[in-house]
């Protein structure tokens, strides 16, 4: 039986001969160095080098090189390698040494994008995976059916714990599915932890007593490890459902051990994934790079969304959602829910569910539940149905003319 191996696939720009620039990136991530040592027989190249396994060429973008490319025409090609498995091993971290190290730095390279990432049973089995993902999310939080609906609290920084669970209050109170810290609320001395763990949760227990129903709270714990396990554990203490990363800072390593640590779903924000994946040209694409924290252990993710305040286009969002929906393998599909935020009002249902055909998602709003002429509630059943008259096929303003209250979100957030 052939030993199993490691493949990534890339987008490769270079005005150089693109066999020979292919083979340097093998030879770099692997075996190789600039000159052949004594040391890289035959037998260890065959063993355990990269391999170019195809490479074909593309439409190039046409932009300008990375800096420090050699100069020349630049053309683009679809790039495959592959490692042996025995080589990297079942390790996270040291699989993204492997497929995005120095290979970004070299010369010959005038843009490289990291497009996808196929990995063999004998990886990805040893990794913890995501423990409650889209069942134990709806379980969790008591919605069986159709998205969660849910909100940032604003503003992002600057309440107290006190001012943060009144916030919360008006939110529970308004039929709010889900509630995260917003990704800069950590611990300042403004708002510590700790406090603002106890006063939110402290509303949400008094609402789940009273209605049965318990919001879930997707607290921010970022931290370094010892404090991530400990807020972990005090919001366990308190009963809260949901713990918040904030993935680039905390990295595979943290994320790892806090999952093998956690009892609650993880809420991974991905904040700082411009610098790795604005670029068409370098950096990672969203399918590849989540691929990681699905195995990693998160529950759900960031995917922007649909008419965003950013950059991203609409097409890219969809093809982030679909991917975090898609098993990675049939035995273990380990998917994971996506999270649509950023700018989402009453508006972006009826397109999100229109493109992406699933309602396995938490659909946060902030500024278009918060901000609504009604109060949160209004906001909240507004935002709700918009999504029923989506999932039912009723067009937004057929559904708003029996809607006072989605009449006035369209207006508001038109």
């Amino acid at each position: 039986m052939p030993a199993s191996r490691i493949r990534a696939e890339y987008i490769l720009r270079t005005a150089g001969d693109p066999q020979t620039v292919a083979a340097v990136i093998a030879g770099e991530q692997s075996s190789g160095t600039f000159i052949r040592l004594a040391g890289e027989s035959d037998a260890l190249r065959d063993r355990s080098a990269a391999r170019v396994e195809s490479l074909e060429e593309v439409s190039d973008s046409g932009l300008p090189a990375l800096p420090g490319a050699k100069p020349g025409r630049l053309r683009s090609f679809r790039m495959i390698l592959s490692w042996p498995m025995a080589i990297v091993g079942p390790s996270l971290p040291n699989l993204v040494a492997t497929v995005a190290g120095n290979l970004f730095e070299l010369a010959d390279v005038a843009g490289l994008k990291l497009l996808d990432l196929h990995l063999p049973a004998e990886f990805s089995d040893p990794q913890p995976g995501p423990a409650f993902a889209v069942e134990g999310t709806r379980r969790l939080s008591g919605v069986s059916e159709g998205p969660l609906i849910g909100t940032i609290i604003k503003p992002s920084v600057g309440l107290s714990p006190e001012e943060t669970a009144a916030l919360v209050e008006q939110l529970v109170l308004g039929g709010i599915d889900f509630i995260k810290d917003d990704e800069l609320q950590a611990d300042g001395s403004v708002c510590p932890f700790d406090a603002r763990a106890r006063a939110v949760m402290a509303v949400i227990k008094r609402h789940a007593d009273r209605t049965g129903r318990r919001v879930m709270y997707a607290a921010n714990l970022t931290g370094d490890l010892d404090e991530m396990r400990r807020r972990h554990d005090l919001l366990c203490e308190l009963g809260g459902t949901c713990a918040m990363l904030s993935l680039n800072s905390v990295g595979l390593a943290g994320a790892l051990a806090f999952r093998r640590h956690s009892e609650l779903p993880i809420h991974a924000h991905r904040n700082g994934w411009g610098y790795l994946g604005r670029s068409p040209d370098n950096g990672w694409s969203f399918s590849a790079w989540s691929k990681l924290w699905r195995l990693a252990g998160v529950d759900h993710m960031h995917v922007n969304g649909i008419a965003n305040k950013f950059w991203e286009p609409d097409d890219s969002v969809i093809a982030s959602a679909r991917s975090l929906l898609t098993p990675l393998h049939p035995d273990r599909p380990m998917t994971v829910m996506p999270v649509f935020s950023s700018g989402q009002t009453v508006w972006q249902a009826h397109a999100t569910w229109d493109r992406l055909g699933s309602a396995d998602l938490i659909h946060c709003a902030g500024g278009g539940i918060i901000g609504h002429p009604a109060g949160t509630a209004g906001g909240v059943r507004a935002l709700r149905e918009a999504w029923d008259a989506a999932r039912s096929g009723v067009s937004l303003e057929r559904a708003a003319a029996g809607s006072t209250l989605l009449a006035q979100a369209m207006e508001t957030f038109r």
